[in-house]
């Protein structure tokens, strides 16, 4: 028994409800972006040290005994979070040389942990700046690729709806890490790209369809050779994003290997979610758009 079989679903007609629900998250997103002056960037485009250590078995050390020595040390605002077997600190912007070293040192003394379970890494604010400005092409010639390629293999109309559902991808989950205040760091980039590699595979997927029904389907109209095709590929597109879903939410929910994974997980699981409504709701009723409007200039 297949999931979702024969369905008969009108969803251009209803690309309005998904125009209103899209615009609703991102105008939110980009409140709360204007709101926190920009994206929570992490250490590895601020600048900054981070200090993972395996903490003394049977430990009770809490959040406030760390961060009250570190206010000791003049680090006014750390990240700090404290789990089972491990801490993470992490102190943002310019800092000085030997500072990892000093809270290192720190870490020894007051909480009796080893110098061998504790890791140093720190990140200069030009080598941080850098990093920022190469994620960024990285996206931004993703996209421009996408839209080279999807236009040589469909139509330009295409490459616009899928580009526009890349986009709104991304917007979206930006959106949503901004709300919760989660940091983008190098992991994060990634879950971005990855984000944008799993959208243009379920778009492409109904494009696929949208082609082949297109020459078998003569005499049906767009609107409905479009409604025909999202239906077919239904079943399939939400049975992979749930048995991807599956795993990230593993994952997200079980995984102890820091925050940073947390943090990639959480921005696959947006970014599966969100991928799937996007080929459905954003990116073949653009495609329609732009058909309907060639047609109405000829």
């Amino acid at each position: 028994m297949r999931l979702l079989q024969d369905t008969n679903i009108d969803f251009i007609s209803q690309r309005k409800i998904g125009y209103f629900l899209s615009a609703i998250i991102i105008l939110t997103g980009i409140v709360s972006l204007f709101w926190r002056q920009g994206p929570n960037f992490g250490i590895d485009f601020s600048g900054g040290v981070k200090i993972r250590a395996d903490l003394p078995a049977n430990n009770s050390i809490q959040e406030k005994n760390i961060k009250n020595q570190l206010e000791e040390l003049g680090y006014s605002t750390p990240n700090i979070l404290v789990e089972d077997n491990n801490v993470t600190i992490a102190v943002s912007g310019k800092q000085d040389v030997g500072s990892g070293q000093k809270i290192a040192q720190m870490l020894q003394e007051k909480f009796t942990i080893s110098a061998a379970d504790i890791e140093i890494n720190e990140v200069g604010p030009s080598v941080g700046q850098d990093l920022k400005w190469t994620a960024l092409l990285s996206v931004l010639w993703s996209i421009i690729i996408l839209l080279i390629y999807i236009s040589f293999r469909f139509h330009l109309r295409f490459a616009l709806g899928a580009i526009a559902a890349i986009i709104h991808d991304v917007l979206v989950t930006l959106g949503i890490f901004s709300l919760l205040a989660k940091e983008i760091n190098l992991p994060t980039v990634a879950a971005f790209l990855t984000i944008i590699g799993y959208s243009l595979n379920d778009t492409i997927v109904v494009f696929d369809r949208i082609r082949e029904n297109q020459n078998v389907l003569k005499k049906s109209t767009f609107i409905e050779i479009l409604n025909r095709s999202i239906n077919q590929s239904l079943s399939r597109t939400v049975i992979t994003s749930l048995t991807t879903l599956a795993v990230v939410f593993f994952i997200f929910f079980l995984s102890t290997t820091g925050e940073e994974i947390n943090t990639f997980a959480l921005a696959l699981i947006v970014g599966v979610l969100v991928g799937t409504y996007s080929s459905i709701f954003i990116a073949t009723p653009i495609v329609y758009l732009l058909h309907e409007r060639r047609a109405m200039s000829t």
